[in-house]
């Protein structure tokens, strides 16, 4: 009589995915970057994300581990009592920025050609495939790196020829002995989201720089050597017209140090790797950047790039959390049963692969709307001004709970530091709170439609991707209901979050079911339906669940199903 085999015990029964090739347990991924990227390009970086996935899910997933149990440290002073400030990371942080600044130029390859043996500066969509699977093993050291790429973006754009000649080579150097790391110096203690309450001062001085004194409160990659600060100009007006935009280096042309110190380094719930601290400013020297009396608009070229930023790393972490949830659910037994075979569990994690792939995919849609923006397309910069924030909004807050929940699929072993879960919780609710909370970002949504005129943009871009799929027939109709409640929230801001979801949503679903026309994939299409089932449309809570789409199974398929995973 043949007899089933016993159940996994021991340390058998716990699965272990270290060691999955994080972009081959993808199999979507390599599909959308075709999709998106330009003729050859999504085929060059193929070989290169290969190697990504396997470093992020074994090697970059240990360093990150250890960097994130050995946090950097101020250091005052020399042994000698000289009074020079250094910050000390660990070797571990040190060799994963390495692999993203050194390797794979995530900082460069938006600006100059060359990088990764591509003859040409490369479009963002590029750029956030390689930070979604980089930041699938660390968080942390990506926020350094979207700064430097934002400051650099910043200052091409608005920085004096001298300037941009003088450091633009530094802040896209691939060696890390050469390179200059950028920063963002914006948050006061009295002036956090409101920035028009900034109270750092800027005076002129002879040579044409100007001298820096106040405090600011949080300041991440704190010993970065260029950082973007706002400040008030002495004789400026009162609230954000007085407000302009400096550069401020470390270290002055001559060599020697500017006329700051960081005060303090931040105990923070995640990004431990990477050091926030209290800088304060102390007539330090710094370079205007731009129109005088436009500081704080030129500033937001630079939040917004990180905003989206902070949308493609949400994602990013929604899809290493679903992933370890699924290889999880396909191995581990229980009451007789592997996860996955359980309703319950098949729903839950449904409900994690739902909101991944619809930043996966609003990733995607931004980083096309920003190619075409900085191309001068008419009507793609309005477009990208509702994504972003759109993005930042929704996506961000999707993968505290994402994470949460993948974290419950592992169980106890999911509440321990030895395992990647509580990681990506801890670093899961920075993207709501930086660059702006949730109800600020929100609200940007609102001002997009108000002074960019984005709603009806954004409504003829997602009837595009209708029009051109087989898009649910309630999207379009649901989606001018969003757009009435985005403009009644003009009025009515307690309207605004409401809004900003329903817009997202609707934007998602579109693209999704337009991805599914374009790649034959209809388990796409059944994303689109279950973002309006479950994420838009009215339902009632006492009724029966419907039944799974099976046109979702392939998304609760074992992503370590390939042996060749395991190298």
């Amino acid at each position: 009589m043949y007899e089933s085999p016993a159940p996994p015990t021991g340390a058998q029964a716990v699965p272990d995915s270290r060691g999955l090739n994080l972009f081959r347990a993808d199999p979507d991924l390599q599909k959308l970057a075709e999709l998106y990227l330009p003729g050859g390009l999504a085929g060059h970086l193929q070989p290169h994300l290969d190697r990504l996935g396997a470093l992020a899910g074994g090697e970059l997933d240990e360093l990150a581990s250890v960097a994130d149990h050995n946090p950097p440290v101020l250091r005052a002073r020399t042994r000698r009592g000289e009074d020079a400030q250094s910050i000390d990371y660990h070797p571990a942080y040190r060799r994963l920025e390495q692999t993203a600044f050194g390797d794979y130029g995530l900082a460069a390859l938006s600006h100059r050609p060359g990088v990764l043996g591509w003859d040409a500066a490369m479009p963002a969509a590029a750029k956030y495939v390689i930070t979604y699977l980089f930041v699938q093993a660390e968080f942390g050291l990506c926020c350094p790196v979207s700064m430097t790429d934002s400051l650099t973006r910043t200052l091409r754009k608005f920085g004096s020829e001298e300037l941009i000649a003088r450091y633009l080579p530094a802040l896209t150097s691939q060696d890390l002995d050469v390179l200059n790391q950028g920063a963002m110096f914006m948050t006061e203690q009295g002036a956090g989201s409101d920035v028009g309450a900034t109270a750092v001062t800027a005076s002129p001085q002879a040579d044409g720089t100007w001298a820096l004194h106040g405090e600011k409160w949080f300041c991440s990659n704190a010993d970065a050597e260029l950082a973007m600060v706002l400040a008030r100009r002495e004789d400026g007006e009162p609230g954000l017209k007085g407000v302009s935009l400096f550069l401020l280096p470390r270290t002055l042309p001559d060599g020697t140090a500017n006329r700051y110190r960081i005060v303090r380094l931040k105990d923070k719930l995640g990004t431990k790797s990477m050091a926030s601290g209290e800088i304060s400013l102390d007539g330090a020297t710094a370079w205007l950047v731009g129109d005088p009396g436009a500081g704080f608009k030129q500033m937001a070229d630079m939040v917004n790039n990180s905003r989206l930023s902070n949308g493609v790393r949400a994602a990013g972490l929604m899809r290493r959390a679903s992933t370890e949830a699924l290889y999880i659910a396909h191995r581990r037994e229980a009451f007789g049963k592997r996860l996955i075979e359980m309703p319950l569990m098949r729903r839950q994690l449904l409900k994690m692969v739902v909101p991944a792939e619809q930043a996966r995919s609003m990733m995607f849609q931004t980083a096309e709307a920003l190619r075409r923006s900085d191309g001068g397309d008419e009507g793609a910069y309005p477009l990208l001004r509702i994504l972003t924030p759109l993005i930042k909004f929704r996506a961000c807050r999707d993968a505290r709970k994402v994470t949460g929940d993948a974290m419950e699929v592992r169980g106890g072993c999911g509440y321990i530091e030895e395992w990647s879960d509580a990681r990506l919780v801890r670093d899961a609710h920075l993207g709501s709170i930086w660059e702006g909370t949730s109800n600020i970002v929100a609200l940007d949504v609102i001002r997009a439609a108000q002074r960019e005129g984005s709603l009806p943009v954004l409504r003829a871009h997602v009837a595009g991707l209708c029009d051109d799929s087989d898009a649910p027939a309630e999207l379009l109709p649901a989606l001018d209901r969003a757009i009435a409640l985005a403009e009644a929230a003009q009025d009515d801001v307690a309207q605004t979050r409401q809004a900003a979801s329903a817009l997202y949503h609707l934007t998602s679903a579109a693209a999704l079911a337009w991805e599914a026309k374009r790649l034959a994939a209809p388990h796409r299409l059944a994303l689109a339906r279950a973002v309006l089932t479950h994420r838009v449309l009215p339902s009632d809570p006492l009724a029966a669940t419907p039944a799974e789409d099976p046109d979702l199974a392939p998304l609760l398929a074992d992503p370590g199903a390939d042996a060749k995973l395991k190298d």
